[in-house]
């Protein structure tokens, strides 16, 4: 095997290795996050002697529905291509990365990530705050109390107040790595390709060197 061949091959295992973990990261999450939101869903409470607004009660089941749709498509695609990269993965033979689908299906894996862990995330956030308003909401104010806002409602404005700078900083941080990871590949890239380019240069001496000696050893048995 040349030295361009061993350097290709450690490049798409390299990726493999990558693919499988990006997948294994977005099923444990999708998993994770989706039952939370089925659970809640399913041990919210509502109070039907309190009239709550038609916008909180859509947005809430919205929210809800898509959260579970965005998990389970993450889910299901690392379901059907994990399998196939972790056969291909437990197999020590060099060669055995050209049949993983990895390469093929890399657009795939990289939307299961992105809803996983991006999307996923931020509905997330919204449904923890949706799910106070409604949790919190009905709760009445004290009698003996002069306040005009009741708990519930203050609850309700405490909890979004804290997520909100929590939302703003997660987005922030996402945009941040999604520019710094496409800047380190880039720079992995050039990095690559010059030393492909290296390897590239030493194999053809190698292979000069080598019919040079060839044409002159018939020439050293003639006096």
């Amino acid at each position: 095997m040349s030295l361009n061949e061993h350097s290709l091959q450690a490049l798409s295992w390299r990726k493999l290795y990558l693919s499988r973990a990006k997948l294994k990261a977005s099923s444990r999450t999708s998993a994770l996050l989706s039952g939370f939101a089925m659970v809640a869903m399913v041990e919210v409470q509502l109070d039907n002697s309190y009239p709550y607004p038609p916008a909180l009660l859509i947005a809430f089941s919205a929210c809800t529905t898509v959260l579970v749709a965005v998990h389970l498509f993450a889910l299901m695609v690392s379901t059907c291509i994990l399998p196939n990269i972790e056969a291909v993965s437990n197999v020590h033979n060099l060669n055995s990365v050209k049949e993983s689908p990895h390469e093929r299906m890399h657009r795939h894996i990289e939307l299961a990530w992105a809803f996983s862990t991006v999307i996923g995330t931020l509905l997330f956030l919204a449904e923890v705050v949706l799910l106070c308003w409604v949790k919190f909401l009905p709760v009445k104010p004290n009698k003996s109390s002069n306040n005009t806002v009741s708990s519930g409602v203050a609850a309700a404005i405490t909890s979004t107040s804290i997520m909100v700078p929590f939302g703003l900083v997660f987005i922030v941080f996402a945009v941040h790595f999604y520019r710094s990871l496409v800047s380190h590949k880039t720079d992995r890239q050039f990095q690559e390709l010059e030393e492909l380019s290296n390897l590239t240069r030493l194999q053809n001496e190698l292979d000069n060197r080598g019919e040079s000696s060839i044409l002159q050893s018939p020439s050293s048995h003639f006096p």
